[in-house]
């Protein structure tokens, strides 16, 4: 596999990933986290010597950079659905933590 092929890949895999964080399906944007994950580290284990890369055409330097500003931008959209929702969590966590040291604190007076 190329790597403007790896790209093309992660970039269809992470407009996936923003459809799905819009719809609120988590599981479905782990997976495609996954699997990007899987895709990025394939290309930071492509060994240049192993398999030498013909230097890219002007036309395929812009592709790839089209394709890495895409992936960003739906990293930031992925990023824009799911931030709220983690600061929720971290506030019911929290809440929850409280919870815990005010009952041992409150269980550790009454014995």
């Amino acid at each position: 596999m190329t790597t403007l092929t790896l790209y093309e890949t992660m970039s269809t895999l992470s407009a996936d990933m923003a459809i799905a964080a819009r719809e609120n399906d988590w599981d479905r944007v782990t997976e495609l986290e996954g699997k990007i994950t899987r895709l990025r580290n394939d290309l930071l284990t492509l060994d240049p010597l192993e398999r030498p890369a013909a230097p890219l055409s002007d036309a395929e330097r812009r592709r790839k950079a089209e394709l890495i500003k895409k992936i960003l931008a739906d990293d930031r959209e992925v990023r824009r659905h799911t931030e709220p929702w983690l600061d929720g969590v971290r506030t019911l966590l929290g809440g929850a933590s409280r919870g815990r040291a005010m009952r041992a604190a409150y269980s550790a007076v009454a014995d």
